[in-house]
């Protein structure tokens, strides 16, 4: 049952047979670059926008649970630790975009909530969240999305809790600090309201993320037909020790989402990337975005900025060599 929902429900590996039935009736060479780009291209778009728009649409739904000021109010009930984890778990249930959590982050600041808890927040929301979880299971199992997204909030928890330890707080601009926070309740929603915030969030994020999704599928078919085999694996293959770190670097000036690099790391495995450099690649895509830190660079002061960046960096990497070490026991 468990493999069934795998491949045929999430990974939708019917409507790959389909679409290959279609293009061969059309004439298309399947085991040609061109015909093989072309499946893989029209399979990938056709697969994650479906995904996207269903799990957008059920995030959304419990995101209308959790509106800033409720989300505000359960943090300020724990301190330390605790409060890292909860702000950390509390950004899985946000926008999928690293760009579209800073304005949360702002929120919280000028709430009063402390940095650290803040951090941990902002690390997490674009990194893990539950869309990540069910996207990864279909592409690569559910082994390594349940441990993606176990690395994914412990880096988030530990980078926050250190830049707490830091006392790096004064490095908040101060029109961030003294900003009026929301002190109200939030309006008490009907089921209605609920599931047509849903299908706005949906429809809204769709527009937004979609050219993300087809430049994503496009360099996902390029890698995986056109780029060969020998090349990705000479570069971030095993016997490369630097793969990690380069696929870290590379991911870093891109602006993608979940949705838009997971392509690219498909592409990439079955090229013969290592996993761990794949996974790399993709936490670099999503959480340091250089628009998202030019965005997070007005919120914060360059001394924050660089051990923002410096922790989630390193981070990554070390999470990065550790999935290459499990990899022979996950697959």
């Amino acid at each position: 049952m468990g493999t069934f929902i795998q491949d045929q429900i999430l990974g939708m590996k019917w409507l790959n047979r389909l679409i290959g039935r279609i293009l061969s009736l059309l004439g298309l060479n399947l085991e040609s670059r061109l015909g093989g780009s072309l499946q893989f291209f029209i399979y990938d778009v056709i697969k994650i926008t479906i995904l996207l728009c269903v799990l957008i649409f059920i995030i959304s739904y419990i995101q209308s649970y959790f509106p800033p000021e409720r989300s505000r109010k359960i943090l300020s009930r724990f301190d330390g630790l605790a409060a890292n984890s909860i702000s950390a778990l509390l950004g899985t249930v946000t926008p999928f975009c690293s760009c579209s959590s800073i304005p949360l982050f702002m929120g919280f600041s000028s709430a009063g909530l402390p940095v650290g808890v803040t951090f941990s927040f902002l690390i997490s929301s674009p990194m893990v969240d539950l869309g990540s979880l069910i996207l990864l299971m279909s592409i690569f199992g559910g082994k390594v999305a349940v441990i993606y997204v176990v690395f994914g909030l412990v880096l988030a928890v530990v980078g926050g809790s250190i830049i707490e330890k830091l006392g790096m707080e004064k490095y908040v601009e101060d029109f961030v600090k003294s900003a009026q926070a929301v002190n109200l309740e939030a309006a008490s929603l009907s089921q209605y309201d609920r599931l047509s915030f849903a299908k706005e969030q949906a429809a809204e994020t769709f527009k937004k993320v979609f050219p993300y999704i087809l430049a994503g599928v496009g360099i996902g078919a390029l890698i995986h037909n056109w780029i060969p085999e020998g090349w990705v694996t000479q570069v971030l293959g095993s016997h490369n020790p630097f793969s990690v770190i380069l696929a870290t670097l590379i991911g870093i000036p891109m602006y993608a989402d979940i949705f838009g690099s997971i392509p690219i790391a498909e592409a990439l495995l079955s090229k013969g990337a290592q996993l761990g450099t794949v996974l790399s690649f993709m936490m670099a895509v999503t959480t340091l975005s250089l628009p998202s830190l030019i965005m997070l660079k007005k919120a914060v002061k360059p001394q924050l900025l660089c051990v923002f960046v410096l922790i989630c960096t390193v981070g990554i990497i070390l999470v990065g060599y550790g999935f290459n070490i499990l990899q022979s026991f996950i697959f």
